[in-house]
């Protein structure tokens, strides 16, 4: 079993930044594949981010490449999400999440059927 926890949500002008982050617990964080997915009102759940076990191997979707950077310290068992130059349509829910199994490609990274453990999502709002 595996605990996520997100923190760092909060209203934001567009050009602005957050860094939004993910506490896990309940199982050794370095064995986990993670990713960051987003839902905003009325929209399907979308890819955001992925990173692998070591940090060695992360990515995007288009929409946030060169502007958000995924990262994680296994030391502290957290992941993370730093946002620049965010725009109103970013606003959304940020849900961090926990693939068990380690694999990593970016194909298998990017569905979120693959993950198996979920947190409860910090909500992001942008305003224009």
């Amino acid at each position: 079993q595996v605990q996520l926890v997100e923190s760092g949500g909060g209203l934001v002008q567009a050009g602005g930044s957050l860094r939004l982050s993910c506490a896990a617990s309940g199982r050794t964080f370095s064995s986990l594949t993670m990713g960051w997915f987003r839902q905003a009102p009325g929209k399907e759940r979308e890819f955001v981010a992925s990173i692998d076990r070591s940090g060695g191997n992360t990515y995007y979707a288009d929409s946030v490449k060169g502007r958000f950077t995924i990262s994680r310290d296994n030391a502290k068992n957290t992941v993370y999400l730093q946002m620049n130059s965010l725009k109103p349509e970013d606003t959304a829910v940020y849900y961090c999440a926990a693939d068990p199994t380690g694999f990593y490609s970016h194909y298998r990274s990017y569905l979120p059927r693959n993950y198996g453990y979920w947190g409860q999502g910090t909500q992001v709002t942008v305003s224009s």
